[in-house]
């Protein structure tokens, strides 16, 4: 049975992978900012055969109120041992690059929040010597695009932090995960043009759950992600600050 803390637990995403872990009989704290959704959430995982749910409201970009809610999971867990990161928001570009109030807002959603939380987990569990760390992290951290390059360079800052964050802690039992999902059909990209490349929630879940299980470093989801952006990666410079992207 795993003892698991999920923050961003409304996301589609998120509440998907909750719902794999509730089926074998893991033990589950929610944490999200809509109380009402998160009760709602955690009583469909009871039925789902969740051993325990629990639930906390917290804004994450309240940086003060994130140990007291990381202290209460642990008591109503009676510890824990596996931690998803899946909250963020998805930057309106046009805004972010207009406003430096939106951009510094966004990027404490998306990276310093992300960051702060990570702090004091990885201190806990380095210090228990066990533990599984998952982030959902994003494609568009692996290289900026015009059209996205706010939300891209926090995905990237959150990258580059479990990478340093991986390699501190892989002697002392604990494992980070870098989630990449590409485009994912949820309520957030409601109003996207879908296609192919699209994915689903519960697909995009089920590879988390597995990355978790085999302790992976890092993972795309789907699968098709890791070459697609390996060709974006190597796009030398003066063809990629041309492409329409």
């Amino acid at each position: 049975m795993r003892r698991i803390l999920i923050v961003g637990a409304t996301s589609a995403i998120a509440e998907a992978t909750a719902r794999l872990f509730a089926a074998r009989g893991d033990a589950l704290f929610l944490v999200g900012r809509d109380a009402v959704r998160l009760k709602t959430i955690a009583d469909d995982l009871g039925v789902r055969g969740a051993v325990r749910t629990a639930t906390a409201t917290l804004d994450v970009t309240d940086f003060a109120a994130q140990a007291g809610v990381l202290d209460l999971a642990e008591r109503e867990l009676g510890g824990l041992d596996t931690v998803l990161i899946a909250h963020g928001t998805l930057t309106d570009q046009n805004l972010a690059q207009d406003s430096v109030d939106t951009l510094r807002r966004e990027f404490d959603v998306n990276a310093l929040s992300v960051m702060a939380l990570l702090t004091p987990i990885a201190n806990r569990f380095a210090a228990q010597g066990y533990g599984d760390i998952a982030v959902i992290s994003s494609v568009a951290g692996d290289r900026g695009r015009m059209s996205n390059y706010a939300y891209g360079a926090a995905k990237a800052a959150v990258t580059a932090f479990l990478s340093g964050l991986r390699q501190r802690l892989q002697k002392s039992g604990v494992n980070v995960l870098t989630i990449k999902p590409g485009f994912v059909d949820t309520p957030m990209t409601k109003d996207f043009p879908k296609g192919a490349l699209w994915a689903k929630p519960d697909a995009v879940a089920a590879g988390i759950v597995k990355a978790i299980d085999k302790r992976r470093s890092v993972v795309y989801l789907p699968w098709f992600w890791r070459p697609i952006m390996s060709v974006i990666r190597h796009t030398p410079e003066f063809l990629f600050k041309r492409a329409k992207l």
